[in-house]
């Protein structure tokens, strides 16, 4: 439930007027794009059904996130205004981006949203000589403080490698660090035993091989620099055998409008194209998938982490910073040529040395949940109940066939 206007409960002076479950502890959700909710949600999950936490949604500043409201929205959560949120105090925020998060009221726990801290921060143009060693986003003193403070209580890390790049980019930050894991690591483990429902939703059949495409989002992604990979796939692919997923970044769709986009890749959906909205929960297709064409983003990363076979179409300035699974990737997959046949280039696709990637994307395998759980109960002061719930599977995919008028 949304309000263009403040809400008058659960939060504010006078909520306990109206509630039927008064003097809860209050957490704010703080959901900056589609990426970044979709990994709070796992974290929230951890709280969520404890009758002394009530749970608050806001939508944060942020370039990309026009598609959030809705998105909760249907989610059914309680979603205050960003107006309304910095102007309340609540027990805890917790946050998987960084904008607008010094005007909150509250304790606050940061994760990451993607495959760990990779992304070196992109200069502005025409704002002076680039520094020599560009900084790892998230993980740097612009973010990490304000106002002469470190802003996070406690800030998760998946890492011990994300542990050093703090130490030399914003020391300060490291009493407050702790590595916890990878809970989308831990969702994607939860979920290969799922696999053949996950494909049958899809309509993928047992003789039949999935090929993800997957694209990050900015100019040097796959479908930033090479739009036209998509179209030659669904055309040179014999379609008996094999299907086509798209897997585009949230912030593509937000960037140019869901309309624009399915418009773009009208004539591949018409052909087979499996286009799923962005709010649907992409580890589905990762784990239904056969083998995985991507750039450098996060999803090619977990892909190579659970077995995927990988081809690698990397943009023309992409650079993953050293030690990240990312960069792993880079190092090891077969790079795709697309001036030449893409049905022989498939079968040369690898599966990467999945300990190797595993272990760069994780420190702490199966135990995000646990150890982020633990962190909020602390941060709440309040006792755990009981032990750990489980790490769940990711809900089965279903496929959006909506197509634009013409």
């Amino acid at each position: 439930m949304t309000s263009s206007g403040w809400l008058a409960t659960p939060v504010g002076i006078d909520a306990d007027h109206w509630v039927t479950r008064a003097g809860n502890r209050t957490v704010l959700a703080v959901a900056h794009t589609i990426a970044s909710c979709h990994r709070l949600l796992d974290v929230i999950a951890q709280i969520e059904d404890d009758l002394r936490v009530q749970v608050v949604f806001t939508v944060a500043p942020d370039v990309f996130n026009q598609q959030v409201t809705p998105h909760l929205e249907r989610l059914g959560a309680l979603t205050l205004p960003w107006s309304q949120a910095v102007r309340e105090r609540f027990n805890l925020a917790v946050a998987a981006s960084w904008g607008g998060l010094h005007q909150l009221h509250a304790l606050l726990l940061v994760t990451a949203h993607g495959a760990g801290r990779s992304k070196r921060v992109r200069p502005a143009p025409n704002r002076g000589p680039p520094l020599a060693e560009p900084v790892v986003y998230g993980l740097d003193r612009q973010r990490l403080t304000h106002g002469g403070r470190v802003l996070p209580s406690a800030l998760a890390l998946s890492h011990e490698h994300e542990r050093e790049v703090l130490r030399r980019q914003c020391p300060e930050a490291l009493d407050v660090a702790t590595v916890v894991g990878d809970p989308c690591v831990d969702r994607l483990a939860a979920s290969l035993p799922h696999r053949s429902a996950y494909r049958r939703s899809l309509g993928v059949g047992d003789d039949q091989e999935l090929v993800l495409v997957s694209s990050t989002w900015g100019p040097d992604s796959l479908f930033g620099h090479r739009p036209d990979l998509l179209p030659m796939l669904v055309s040179q692919l014999p379609p008996g055998h094999h299907r086509v997923a798209a897997l585009l970044h949230p912030a593509v769709w937000a960037a140019h409008g869901h309309r624009q986009i399915r418009v773009w890749l009208r004539s591949g959906h018409d052909a087979g194209l499996l286009l799923p909205d962005p709010t649907q929960d992409w580890r589905a297709l990762v784990v239904a998938a056969d083998r995985v064409i991507g750039d450098h983003g996060s999803v090619t990363a977990y892909a190579a982490a659970v077995g995927r076979a990988i081809l690698l179409c990397p943009g023309p300035q992409s650079t993953p910073a050293p030690g990240t699974p990312q960069h792993l990737v880079a190092t090891g997959a077969v790079h795709l040529d697309l001036d030449r046949p893409l049905l022989s280039q498939l079968a040369k696709a690898r599966v990467l040395d999945q300990q190797a990637v595993m272990a760069a994307l994780t420190g702490r395998p199966g135990n995000a949940g646990p150890l982020l759980r633990r962190i909020m109960y602390r941060l709440l002061g309040l006792t755990e109940p009981g032990p750990p719930r489980r790490t769940d599977p990711v809900s089965v995919p279903t496929v959006n066939h909506w197509q634009p008028g013409r």
